[in-house]
């Protein structure tokens, strides 16, 4: 039994179509799950409430954290803790391992590539919150009182990928024959992770005994593309001819000022004002360089509707 805790995002779909040939039975856990497999079973759950999630792992073998909060500052400062902490209790009752899906946020402003020894130096509020809950998970993982992991990836895009900065400002433009945009540096070379790409990788590893008790990067292109690149590529791809629409920075504090997402993802600017590179290396080296090139992913999301 794989439980997938935070089921209905881009990410839990993903990981539960690669699971599908591997693992008999998937359990759908959020608030309102649905199926992905057939075989699938499904459970409402809070992750706040900690019965709640006690009952969601019950039988697990293994347990995939891939929840999403609002994108909120003060909401992650006060539902994370509570998330990881009912999740890591009710695994170590449970004796499941637990996968937690991650972003780069602990990072912070990174001066050359992320790679899984980059140490924790957050330069935002959200960025801490993440720093405090990976420590805790590995505190666990280290003391020997849980087997886990944690696996990050960088931005998305791909398919389904609908809230994705990439989806919003380039794709769904070009879908509707109008130019793309971007808010930021053009000029920088950042990292895109293909999201079928981190759902199958997830997958892979959290079959692998080896691969717990540590820290991995899923696979994405070690191409690194600007991002003026990455959106001529897919306007290439597009057959359009429009040119790139910067947003300039006089009008970025209007625009913070009537959407809530922009100035949410304020303190999050450093990863467009420098290159963002993610490496995949030790991924490649343990478990071989298998990635969607972002010519193929490009395409791919043009081609979905």
């Amino acid at each position: 039994m794989h439980v997938i805790l935070g089921s209905g995002g881009v990410i839990a779909r993903e990981l539960s179509r690669s699971l599908s040939p591997f693992v008999p039975q998937i359990r759908q856990v959020s608030r309102t799950p649905e199926v992905v497999n057939p075989t699938d079973e499904t459970l409402s759950a809070n992750l706040l409430d900690k019965k709640q999630v006690r009952e969601a792992v019950r039988d697990a073998e293994v347990v995939h954290l891939v929840a999403g909060l609002p994108y909120d500052t003060a909401t992650w400062q006060r539902d994370w803790p509570i998330v990881m902490d009912n999740v890591i209790e009710a695994c170590e009752a449970q004796a499941a391992q637990l996968v937690f899906f991650d972003n780069v946020y602990a990072y912070g402003l990174v001066n050359g590539q992320m790679t899984e020894k980059t140490p924790y130096n957050p330069c935002s509020k959200k960025g801490e919150v993440r720093a405090k809950i990976a420590t805790t998970l590995m505190d666990e993982i280290e003391g020997g009182k849980l087997m886990g992991m944690i696996v990050r990836a960088a931005d998305f895009y791909g398919p389904g990928a609908f809230n994705s900065f990439s989806h919003v400002m380039v794709f769904d433009k070009l879908r509707q024959g109008k130019a793309p945009q971007w808010i930021g540096k053009t000029d920088l070379a950042h990292s895109f992770t293909y999201t079928p790409d981190a759902g199958k990788a997830m997958a892979l590893l959290s079959l692998k005994p080896s691969a717990y008790g540590q820290v991995w990067h899923l696979p994405t292109d070690p191409h690194h593309l600007t991002i003026e690149q990455f959106i001529l590529e897919a306007i290439r791809l597009s057959g359009e001819t429009h040119a790139i629409q910067v947003v300039p920075g006089w009008m970025e504090p209007l625009l913070n000022l009537f959407v809530k997402a922009l100035r949410e993802n304020k303190e999050m600017r450093y990863q467009m004002d420098y290159p963002y590179l993610f490496s995949s290396e030790k991924y490649f080296r343990e478990m071989g360089k298998d990635y969607t090139p972002y010519t193929n992913g490009i395409s791919h999301c043009l081609a979905i509707r």
